[in-house]
This record gives C-alpha cells, sequence and structure tokens, in this order.
C-alpha cells in the first residue's frame, strides 16, 4: 500500500501521539496506554543511573499527558487551543464546561495580558520633515528650506486611564514656533470614551472629544474646543461605519472659524489598499485619493492624487520593508509648487520625511528625467546590488538555520535513540512471542524523509547503523515492535503525527514526513508506506 503524504493534521495533537491515541479516545483507553507506557518508563525499574534518568525524563511526559488527557476539562483546552491554552492562565472550574465558555474566557485573559503589556510600557510616536531645496542650494542660499518636527508619548495609567504628551516645532527661513499639546482619556464603557485636550504655543486652545459605538458597524465622535487666542469655538462631528468586511466609509462636519464638510472612505484588502476623501470649505472644493499595492511579500507600490482650489499633484512610487520594524519610501511629485523627490523611513512609531524640491517649474524635459533617471537608477541597483546582496546574505542565514535545525535534530535523535533503548527488552519478548506463533513481526520500520525511503533503503540502513544521523531518516524498528498488540495487530491513528510516538523523532523538519514499514505475517513479507498523519494498521484484513 502507498500512502501519499498528508500534511492537514489538525494542532494540538502532541500528548495524544506520546501515548500512541486516537484524538477520540476514550478514558479507559487513555488509562490503558497510560498503563502500558508507565510499566516501561518507570524510574524505579532501573539500576544504573544513566538509564535511570532517561526514565525519569520520560515518565514525567507520560504523567503529564495523562494528566491532561484523563482531565475532561484540561483536554478539551489542550484540543482548542494546546499548551499555550494550558499555560495562558486559565481559571479551571465548574463554570467552564463548553466550549465557547472556554474560548470567552482565554480572549478575556489575552486582552488582560495585552492591557497590562500597555501599561508597563510607553508608547512613543514621533516624526521629523527635513524640507530641501536643490534651487535655492544652486543660488547659493543653502538647501534647507524649514524642518518640523512632532512627538507624543503615550502611557497607559490605569485599565481605563491614558495620558498623551506631545507637541511639535517647526522653522523655516523666516520664522519659527512650537505647540505643547497634553490629552488625558478615559474609557467610560466598553462602547464609549471621552479625551480632555490642552494646547499652549502658537495654538492655545481647550477641548473635549467623546466617541461612543452606536452598533457594531457604526462609531460617533464629537470634539468641541476653544481657541484661547481670539476666543473661537469649534464644533466637529464624525460619523464612522463599516461598510463590509473590508472597507468603511465617515462622514465629518465642522462648524467654526474653518466650517467644512467631508466624505471619506477606506478600503483594505489583502494586496490592496485604497482611500478618498472630499472636502467642501468655504474656499472650494478638495479631493484626495490613494491606492496602494502589494507588489511582494517586502514590497508596494502606490499613487496620490491631489485636487482641489490650492492644490493640484500627483504622488507615484513605492516602498520596501527593509527589516521587520523598518520601511523604506520613495516618492515622485509633480503638480503646482513644482517636482519634489520624497524619501521617507519608517521604523516602528517613528518617521523621517525628506521632501526635496528639484525644480519650482514644470518644465518637461527636466520632470520626464527626474522621474525616469532614478527609477532606472533603482531598477539597477537592485538587481547588480541589491538582489546579490540579499541573495548572499539569505544563503549564509539559510546555512546558519540549517546548522541550528541540525542541532536539534541531532539532540532529539539522540533523546528518541535513549528512549528507544528502554524499549528494546520488551519490543524484544512481543517480537519472539509473534515469531513463535507467526504473527505480525516488524522486519524494518523508517521514518522521516519520502526521497530517502523510496530510494536506497539498504544503503540508508547501512549508514545508520554507521552512525551518519544527518539523512532526514530515523530507524523506528524497536517501537514499532513494542506497539504490536497481544493479538498481533500494531495501530497508529489518524491525525496524528507520528514524530510524537514514544521512540521517534522529528528527522527532517518543515519536510513531509512518511513511514515505512517492511513485516512478517503467517510466512509471508509485506510492505507499507504511510503518510506522517495517515492511518496504519497491519496486518491488512486478508493477510
Amino acid at each position: 500500500m502507498m500512502g501519499e503524504e498528508s500534511d492537514s493534521a489538525p494542532p494540538n495533537r502532541e500528548l495524544y501521539a506520546l501515548l500512541n491515541l486516537s484524538p477520540e479516545a476514550s478514558d479507559e483507553e487513555i488509562r490503558k496506554a497510560y498503563r502500558q507506557w508507565a510499566q516501561v518508563y518507570h524510574p524505579d525499574k532501573y539500576q544504573s543511573p544513566q538509564m535511570k534518568e532517561v526514565a525519569t525524563e520520560n515518565f514525567q511526559r507520560i504523567c503529564e499527558a495523562y494528566e491532561i488527557l484523563s482531565d475532561e476539562t484540561k483536554r478539551l483546552i489542550y484540543d482548542l487551543y494546546g499548551m499555550e491554552g494550558l499555560t495562558s492562565g486559565l481559571e479551571l472550574g465548574p463554570r467552564l464546561s463548553k466550549a465557547d465558555e472556554i474560548k470567552e474566557e482565554l480572549e478575556r485573559i489575552k486582552r488582560r495580558n495585552e492591557e497590562a503589556k500597555k501599561m508597563a510600557h510607553f508608547l512613543p510616536t514621533g516624526s521629523i520633515i527635513f524640507n530641501l531645496s536643490l534651487p535655492h542650494f544652486l543660488r547659493g542660499d543653502g538647501i534647507m528650506r524649514g524642518m518640523v518636527m512632532a512627538s507624543q508619548v503615550q502611557s497607559q495609567l490605569s485599565k481605563d486611564d491614558a495620558i498623551a504628551i506631545g507637541g511639535n516645532l517647526a522653522g523655516s527661513e523666516k520664522a519659527g514656533g512650537g505647540i505643547a499639546t497634553a490629552v488625558l482619556r478615559r474609557q467610560l464603557s466598553p462602547v464609549s470614551s471621552i479625551e480632555f485636550l490642552a494646547s499652549t504655543g502658537l495654538r492655545s486652545l481647550i477641548g473635549m472629544q467623546t466617541t461612543r459605538q452606536l452598533s457594531i458597524h457604526s462609531t460617533a465622535t464629537i470634539n468641541i474646543s476653544k481657541s484661547l487666542s481670539d476666543g473661537s469655538i469649534n464644533l466637529t462631528n464624525t460619523w464612522t461605519r463599516q461598510l463590509s468586511e473590508t472597507s468603511s466609509g465617515n462622514i465629518e462636519l465642522a462648524l467654526g472659524a474653518q466650517s467644512a464638510i467631508s466624505v471619506g472612505w477606506k478600503i483594505r484588502e489583502e494586496n490592496v489598499s485604497a482611500a478618498g476623501a472630499l472636502k467642501i470649505e468655504a474656499g472650494g472644493l478638495g479631493v484626495s485619493a490613494r491606492y496602494t499595492r502589494k507588489l511582494s511579500s517586502k514590497s508596494h507600490g502606490r499613487i496620490v492624487g491631489r485636487i482641489g482650489s490650492n492644490a493640484l499633484e500627483i504622488e507615484v512610487g513605492g516602498g520596501r520593508k527593509i527589516s521587520e520594524f523598518s520601511t523604506v519610501r520613495m516618492m515622485y511629485t509633480i503638480g503646482l509648487q513644482g517636482v519634489f523627490w520624497k524619501l521617507e523611513l519608517h521604523r516602528g512609531g517613528q518617521k523621517l520625511i525628506v521632501p526635496i524640491l528639484l525644480s519650482s517649474y514644470l518644465r518637461p524635459v527636466f520632470t520626464t528625467g527626474a522621474f525616469i533617471v532614478p527609477t532606472s537608477l533603482y531598477f539597477l541597483l537592485k538587481k547588480f546590488v541589491v538582489k546579490p546582496y540579499l541573495h548572499k546574505r539569505e544563503k549564509r542565514k539559510a546555512l546558519e538555520n540549517m546548522e541550528k535545525t541540525w542541532g536539534q535534530v541531532r539532540e532529539a535523535r539522540a533523546a528518541a535513540e535513549k528512549a528507544q533503548q528502554l524499549l528494546q527488552n520488551v519490543a524484544t519478548r512481543k517480537r519472539n512471542r509473534q515469531v513463535e506463533t507467526g504473527g505480525l513481526v516488524v522486519t524494518k520500520a523508517l521514518y522521516g524523509d519520502p526521497k530517502a525511503l523510496y530510494g536506497d533503503r539498504e544503503g540508508i540502513e547501512r549508514r545508520l547503523e554507521e552512525g551518519e544521523v544527518d539523512l532526514g531518516v530515523i530507524d523506528v524498528t524497536v517501537p514499532m515492535n513494542f506497539l504490536v498488540s497481544d493479538s498481533g495487530q500494531l495501530k497508529l491513528h489518524e491525525g496524528v503525527k507520528k514524530s510524537g510516538i514514544m521512540g521517534f523523532c522529528d528527522p527532517c523538519p518543515d519536510r513531509p514526513k512518511q513511514l515505512y514499514v517492511a513485516y512478517t505475517c503467517h510466512s509471508h513479507t509485506f510492505e507499507v508506506i504511510v503518510g506522517d498523519s495517515e492511518e496504519l494498521i497491519i496486518p491488512q484484513e486478508g493477510q
């Protein structure tokens, strides 16, 4: 029989594999399996300190598996969430008797842990913008046109209270100034919150904002503020609604010194995100749109457009993720204010943005060259510099990971071989009993990489006997003979990966695995290969 590799086994089955049980095993089957393994691995059975140490380690694993699987509530939690669920702090008790109740309790604990993590850390965000001008530099006036710095630090004071303190500084060739801001936020209920705002500097004001979730899909926000310089009052109402699983829309009405009405929408899917806004105010009409598309796992392209009484521009560019927390982006902008390059570095909550004015005039040749030259340079550097460097770095990291993985495989293989030593005597007795009755005898069992199992098996066996360990295959003949029942049958359960069985290990992580078994029954020889999570029952009917 030839079994296709199946990698669709459900998670959280390691304890079932350890005791060689079906995920649907009854309490009696769990107790029987525990007794079988405990008789072999009980430390009191061994005098040698080395063997006693191996037995103690494996006996503890068996006892832990039995303790969890024999407890109805713990077993349910393990089946749903694995060992993480059992170690997360779930308050076990009579009231946690249903899967929905356990899931709700685990989610509550996760939220509590996340809140505690927030309370223990400050959350800083900030941005720095350097405005550079090439025309000014060529005229000898200096390249710096101005700079804007903004920073904010947020801290969770308690479960419901948070404070944010920030400010920004702006400077240009002729003037400069800054603003300091403090915001106190309180969560009134799971669906509503209130914020108090105060700022001083170029724009001194006090204000209050309240947010309430009207329904599962709708949220409303009301903001009122008073300027301390001219006494004007501004009122803003915002309504946001979830239009679908991936899109939302909002309407904003502002009344005061700068009255306006805005309508916007956002959509975010796996590879595409887009946003648009329409704003009507006293000065005229403004429209903006942004479209971002994921080009690969690390890069994206972006198009931004703005049209209004004082703005007409389009931005084209893209970015690339250079590390887990860092992204670089370059945009090309053409509009009424001229031609710009804009370089951006995003790392965590920090941003560095450098707009560079190339020309204040829209000359066709210069405008075209400003787009084509850096684009061509980017692709040349990517092909001949960046890609070779990244390929070399990934190759080095892959080699390091391989060495680390094979180190772990060698340790797991050594542990499996020690576990097999304790199984050897019982496995031999069972084998001899089956030989006497003409029953089931496993003559050879190999577990691991299918390419090796379908290849030169005799060569693999010889190399294993010589002590080679990095072959992607482990000899599991001993545990397979141990698992043969007194009635002459061997069963490995469906949906349970075989690497977790006592005396087995994973000899080739991140690769599919199969089990090859050669056996005799009633003086006939048979072979079988099954997938890692497939059921195995031998001898088959009629053999």
